[in-house]
């Protein structure tokens, strides 16, 4: 069998029928999370930016992962050709309408994100590098079912660490290609994809917190000159926004018929591509979020909510009116990174294509590494044989290779494949689980309201089953430490208070 007949079945007899089902079932479970936290991803939005400030206490261990580092590896994975090849591809099969989508998914899958990532906390464990958690961990704590989580430990492993780590690496060489003017030989996909996985190898062989390091640097830096670029092309353009908007939103509720790009091809590529994006409900996000060392399993469900909406509708609405606003042609087949760059092209002359392709290689590649974490956390699941964890480092590599000479359909309906499958079955988990991510947030908001820092202890919710952690050991995790970060905090606005006033009286004298 080869290439084209295996993206045939893969296309037209899995993914055409799975994902007539995948989004409805997505829509399900972000409206009931969202009922039953009522509406945690719209009215805790404030706590979402508090929670980022959060470190955890030096004292206790260097390895120790601070929110804002958890948050920038589940970037790392969610920020990178997501979005800026994968809405390109979503613009160009179902057109403007297809951006109504993405947002939709966002939103609604905001609650989602903020249940599994809780869960994960809840159930998170202590290993060698520090925080270690995830689905696999909360389906065999919190479900008792160890199967489900084996074949989720496996589904998830080879998403992350195989197929995703090759679309990345496959766009990278597509972008590539269009700044060199056309097609390159398949020697120059070599040798790109020989010098990404290179630089991938020297990274992941350095342990979890080398990643933190790297992605909390990439991610922030890249996505910002990436905004940057974006809001420059809305500014030039402002009286043509209105009419762009319009466009989306009367196209994806079926106002507008675009040619080729009917109001299902909108719906099926919006939420496809926003699935891709953000991972909201994917199951993969959770095992970023277990990193984290904090005073409460809440707080990190907001933080990860938070990257939903960084993602889609920041960094992904930036790409689509990007592209919107050049006047595209929709329905004529699919395109990746070259809609993007050529779009940019017509905003800011040729340079606009190699920015892009710039912009995109360093997204994606922190992509590669965020979505190495997410699968080795599973790996560590099964085992924690250092041989095993060589073995596997070294597959991500040649995986990362193999992207570059993959063709663009074939890489992103695996891609589709497996994200479909790892929908499945993490929503058999967190559904019968909501409860306890609103027990949790039950938890969380009582001392909110009480004006202290919430802190949760296992012995608080005692009928919560199974939990290893969160039993006191960690700083982070007690009163004493917030009343202490608290009195240092006045400590030290009243030194600043005092010295300014000494200042002012010195100069009045």
């Amino acid at each position: 069998m080869n290439l084209t007949s295996v993206e045939t079945f893969v296309t037209d007899v899995i993914n055409n029928n799975v994902w007539k089902v995948i989004p409805f079932l997505l829509i399900a479970a972000g409206v009931y999370f969202g009922l039953r936290t009522v509406i945690v991803q719209v009215r805790m939005f404030p706590d979402m930016l508090r929670s980022l400030r959060d470190k955890p206490d030096q004292g206790h261990g260097a390895q120790d992962i601070s929110a804002f580092k958890a948050f920038t590896i589940s970037a790392a994975s969610r920020v990178g050709t997501g979005n800026v090849v994968g809405v390109a591809i979503a613009i160009s099969v179902g057109g403007p309408g297809a951006v109504f989508w993405m947002w939709m998914i966002a939103i609604i899958g905001g609650a989602t994100a903020f249940v599994e990532s809780t869960l994960a906390q809840l159930w998170k464990s202590r290993g060698e590098e520090g925080y270690v958690g995830g689905p696999a961990y909360y389906m065999t704590r919190g479900l008792n079912m160890k199967p489900l989580a084996m074949i989720f430990g496996i589904a998830i492993t080879i998403t992350y660490g195989f197929v995703y780590n090759a679309v990345q690496t496959n766009s990278i060489v597509e972008a590539t290609a269009t700044s060199l003017g056309g097609d390159i030989s398949t020697t120059t996909r070599m040798l790109i994809g020989g010098v990404i996985a290179a630089i991938t190898a020297v990274i992941i062989f350095g342990g979890v917190r080398s990643i933190a390091n790297a992605t909390q640097i990439i991610v922030p830096f890249m996505a910002g000159i990436y905004i940057i670029v974006g809001v420059i092309v809305v500014l030039l353009n402002l009286s043509e926004v209105p009419g762009m908007f319009a466009d989306i939103v009367m196209h994806a509720l079926g106002f507008k018929e675009i040619a080729g790009a009917t109001v299902g091809a909108a719906f099926m590529n919006g939420m496809r591509r926003g699935l891709f994006s953000n991972e909201a409900g994917q199951g993969s996000a959770p095992n970023a979020a277990a990193t984290a060392a904090v005073s409460h399993p809440v707080k990190q469900g907001l933080v990860q909510t938070l990257g939903v909406y960084f993602d889609t509708l920041v960094v992904c609405s930036i790409t689509a009116f990007i592209i919107l606003l050049s006047e595209p042609a929709f329905g004529e087949g699919m395109e990746s990174a070259g809609l993007t760059q050529n779009a940019m092209a017509t905003q800011m002359g040729d340079i606009g294509i190699h920015l892009v392709t710039f912009i995109l290689f360093f997204l994606a590649f922190s992509s590669v590494l965020g979505n190495y974490y997410l699968a080795q956390a599973n790996v560590e699941y099964f085992t924690k044989s250092t041989t095993a964890m060589v073995i596997f480092r070294v597959l991500v590599v040649l995986c990362v290779f193999g992207g570059a000479v993959g063709t663009v359909p074939l890489v992103w309906a695996l891609a589709d494949t497996f994200a479909a499958t790892m929908v499945v079955i993490n929503l058999i988990a967190i559904v019968p689980l909501a409860g306890v991510a609103v027990k949790l947030l039950r938890h969380y908001s009582v001392q909110k309201k009480q004006g202290v820092e919430p802190i949760f202890h296992r012995d608080d919710l005692p009928e919560l089953k199974n939990v290893e952690c969160w039993d006191g050991s960690d700083p982070v995790t007690t009163r004493e430490f917030w009343d202490t970060k608290s009195a240092n905090s006045k400590s030290g606005a009243s030194a600043v208070a005092a010295t300014k006033s000494g200042e002012t009286g010195t100069t009045r004298a």
